[in-house]
């Protein structure tokens, strides 16, 4: 159940990120929807929740911005966060290792 749990989580986390994409979500939304995948986050690495977290720090940071400038791109976090999704989707796939 809880890998299910947490293939749902990462299911609506991209959800979520395509919404931020086309800036039909805001920043603090998403970041707020990304940090209660609890689920998702205990089923990777504990590397994983340290780079989304840190993401989220940028993103939610970045929000103080009405346009890109030399210190915030939201098109280069909105690909970090879709880089790291791919990366999440391949641990969740890979299934557990070796104990």
């Amino acid at each position: 159940m809880t890998a299910a749990l947490a293939s749902h989580q990462l299911d609506n986390l991209q959800s979520d990120l395509h919404q931020l994409a086309d800036l039909r979500m805001t920043n603090h939304a998403f970041s707020q929807a990304a940090r209660a995948h609890g689920a998702l986050l205990a089923a990777l690495p504990p590397r994983y929740t340290e780079v989304l977290l840190g993401l989220l720090d940028r993103l939610e940071a970045g929000a103080l911005f009405t346009e890109e400038s030399c210190s915030f791109s939201h098109q280069a976090l909105v690909d970090a966060l879709r880089q790291w999704a791919d990366k999440a989707g391949a641990v969740l796939d890979a299934g557990p290792g070796p104990a």
